[in-house]
């Protein structure tokens, strides 16, 4: 007798799937839209004050980075006991094929407060960000180079450079430099950049480990407290 053909099974239907992941992007599109109209209201730090701040710290303290350091951390963490991380904990970030060295002293949804730099140079892009990003100079100068220019952007201890959202630059520090770096906006899009560098050239797992471990317990800490 002939045998019976096996009937063959429709594959499973994708709709449903694409209607989720439908759901999904447009509630995260909306949190996103939401936390960006009313970002005023989760800001603790101000760019014009953290400027203020670095020049005094240099002005007291010169060229000294451990004592402009602790001086900005011991205001900060006075200021904002709950949010303000005073364990100096140091560790090497790579991002842009710029490499340097960084310590947390604040990080959200909305807002990080970092101080970066090296003792030797380095010099990378910028990326492109979700955020507007300070700069501080503390030691040293960085330069910036915006496409159409012929000439360098130079900001010297004591000056800010202001990269704003969605903008791109190519920079360096030719020497050793040191920063306050502050960004305030929409931050999780940014740590993308921040570890690319780690898991396609670099790959220090332990620096990834460092660096997540820290971003991670910054952000959910301030998040517990209240603080997107």
């Amino acid at each position: 007798m002939p045998s019976k053909k096996t009937k063959k099974q429709a594959p499973p239907s994708m709709g449903p799937l694409l209607a989720i992941l439908a759901l999904l992007t447009g509630l995260f599109a909306s949190v996103i839209y939401m936390i960006d109209q009313h970002a005023d209201n989760f800001y603790i730090f101000d760019p014009s004050e953290l400027h203020n701040l670095s020049q005094r710290a240099i002005a007291a303290h010169g060229e000294d980075m451990h004592g402009i350091k602790d001086y900005i951390v011991s205001e900060l963490s006075a200021k904002h006991p709950d949010h303000v991380n005073v364990g100096e904990e140091w560790f090497f970030n790579n991002a842009g094929g710029a490499m340097g060295g960084m310590f947390i002293i604040h990080a959200s949804i909305t807002e990080y407060l970092i101080i970066f730099g090296t003792a030797i140079g380095t010099e990378g892009h910028s990326g492109r960000h979700t955020s507007d990003d300070y700069f501080n100079i503390l030691k040293g100068t960085q330069l910036a180079y915006s496409l159409g220019s012929f000439e360098p952007e130079v900001y010297p201890a004591g000056s800010v450079h202001h990269l704003h959202r969605g903008d791109v630059k190519q920079y360096k520090m030719p020497e050793g430099c040191f920063a306050l770096e502050y960004a305030r906006g929409w931050i999780p899009p940014m740590l993308f950049f921040g570890f690319a560098d780690g898991f396609s050239s670099t790959l220090d797992v332990p620096t990834l480990w460092t660096t997540t471990k820290i971003s991670a317990r910054e952000i959910v800490g301030n998040l517990l407290k209240g603080k997107i």
